[in-house]
C-alpha cells in the first residue's frame, strides 16, 4: 500500500511519489500508525523516510483514506523526514 495526493492520481502525470506502508511500526518520528479506521485490515504504518516514485499502472486497488487529523500526523512525519522546517520554524 503507498499513500499520495488524488489530485496527482488524477492528473497527467505518469507516475507518484508516494509513502509505502508496511505491517511494521518502529516508532520513529518518520512513521505513521494506521489501522482498521483507516481502511487496512489490520496495523500498519506509513513510512515517510522511504518515499518512492512509482508508476501509476502499479497504484491498481483503493484501500482507505486518512482523516484530517491523521494528515496533519504524515504532514508532521514528512516535515521531519524531508527536513522541512515548521509553521512555527
Amino acid at each position: 500500500m503507498v499513500v499520495s495526493r488524488p489530485v496527482l492520481i488524477e492528473s497527467n502525470f505518469s507516475t507518484l511519489i508516494c509513502a509505502p506502508v508496511y505491517s511494521v511500526h518502529h516508532g520513529l518520528s518518520t512513521q505513521v500508525p494506521v489501522g482498521v479506521r483507516e481502511g487496512l485490515k489490520h496495523d500498519s504504518s506509513i513510512h515517510c523516510d522511504e518515499l518512492v516514485s512509482l508508476p501509476k499502472s502499479a497504484l491498481t486497488n483503493y484501500v482507505g483514506t486518512l482523516s484530517p487529523e491523521k494528515m496533519e500526523v504524515l504532514n508532521e512525519a514528512l516535515r521531519i523526514a524531508l527536513d522541512i522546517p515548521g509553521s512555527g520554524s
